[in-house]
């Protein structure tokens, strides 16, 4: 079960002016299922994206990038489930173009204008003669209001659909923002989500849309972990539809600009969290909080040492405070001058250790008591700077192994 964590009520999922999502179920893995989505953007929207670093990147992650280089303007979004059309060489990036230029007949479009995205099992010729044959009832079903239906379309593993909704004012104008994403396992995304899709009817110009993903996937995506691993297919697409009255954002430093950035921003950590809390076989939430570091790339180095580690993700799922394991992992972080008597553990407001050893206040039961939380804070002082940064993470369970043990069943 999902730590904490519900579907957000199609009725609360804002319609963004300019975006239509099309569902269809196409059969591409499994029979009577949503797994063929269309997002259709009204012409002038402003798209930008990032993509995995995985140097093993899908066919429709190559695709993505290309298209997006020839700045043709994006009118349309393709996503399966079932298959991810990596590991598929040439044969993958012909099927993949293939869907693109099935689709722009239907749209009467460029197939430039077309982002495929792909999810699920690697190494399967993508079966792209169904993806077409699911087009027209994509098509046909696509509308405003159609979020809801969309977050479930593009699950794999996940067990709960993960969108969230918001609305700001912009210079005396309304703007909406909603996204969706999806992701349970194979999740350290060295970029953004396994996939991840956000909208707003914002004015945004096209040369602040690389910018803004980014921002976007740096403080929400690129800090959650659930297994360590980085997907071959992992994509994060920033969409506004410059629909909303107001001035256009011209800079994300301007007071629109921040204001903008933040709300996004707010959304974005939203699904990220939430891939965290629908991890694979997950019972606890955990923030890794790493402060009093020179730099936050050290203070990251050793939250994500410590989020990755199994003996340490095995024990929050046991809940026993064996936390010898937190400072070990603190230690093999890679800070080759790290001081650890200076190094201070918490766990929420527990102090565990202290100037690098156990609190003589610390008792066994204040540990277990943390432990058993559904949610846990780890906190870690290194006593060498004032930067600092956040992981999300979860536990590491039996049915993390059913389910991938499981996967290709």
């Amino acid at each position: 079960m999902p730590v904490n964590l519900v579907a957000t009520p199609a009725a609360d999922l804002y319609p963004v002016p300019g975006v239509r999502w099309g569902i269809a179920e196409a059969g591409i893995r499994k029979a009577n299922r949503k797994d063929l989505a269309v997002l259709l953007l009204e012409d002038g929207a402003s798209v930008g994206a990032v993509f995995t670093q995985n140097r093993f990147c899908a066919a429709p992650v190559q695709i993505c990038r290309e298209h997006l280089g020839k700045k043709s303007g994006i009118r349309a979004m393709l996503i399966n489930t079932g298959n991810a059309n990596a590991g598929t060489g040439d044969d993958g990036l012909s099927r993949a173009h293939a869907s693109c230029i099935a689709l722009a007949r239907e749209l009467n479009l460029s197939p430039e204008q077309i982002l495929p995205f792909s999810t699920g099992v690697i190494m399967e010729p993508l079966p792209n003669d169904r993806i077409a044959a699911g087009l027209p009832a994509a098509l046909a079903d696509a509308r405003e209001d159609n979020w809801a239906n969309a977050a479930e379309a593009i699950m794999t593993t996940d067990t709960v659909a993960k969108a969230f909704s918001s609305r700001i004012t912009l210079g005396g104008a309304q703007v909406t923002i909603t996204g969706i994403s999806k992701g349970a396992g194979m999740i350290r995304p060295n970029m953004a989500t396994m996939l991840g899709f956000m909208a707003t009817d914002a004015c945004v110009s096209q040369g602040l849309m690389a910018q803004l993903a980014k921002e976007l996937a740096e403080g929400s995506f690129n800090r959650v972990t659930i297994d360590g691993d980085t997907s071959t297919n992992d994509s994060f697409v920033v969409v506004a539809t410059n629909q909303a009255r107001h001035s256009p954002v011209t800079s994300l430093d301007s007071d629109d600009g921040k204001a903008l950035r933040a709300a996004m921003l707010d959304i974005a950590r939203k699904l990220a969290q939430a891939i965290v809390r629908d991890g694979e076989g997950a019972t606890k939430f955990m923030t890794i909080q790493v402060e009093g570091g020179k730099t936050g790339e050290e203070c990251r180095k050793v939250a994500y040492a410590i989020a990755h580690s199994p003996l340490v993700k095995t024990a929050f799922f046991a809940s026993d405070p064996n936390l010898g394991r937190i400072l070990a992992a603190v230690g093999y972080a890679g800070i080759d001058d790290l001081d650890q008597t200076k190094i201070d553990l918490y766990l929420d407001d527990v102090l565990v250790a202290k100037n690098g050893g156990r609190h003589a206040g610390y008792a066994e039961e204040d540990g277990q008591r943390v432990m058993k939380q559904s949610e846990i804070t780890v906190r870690v002082v290194l006593g060498r700077g004032i930067a600092s940064d956040t992981v999300w993470t979860c536990d590491l369970s039996y049915d993390y192994v059913k389910i991938n043990a499981d996967y290709r069943s």
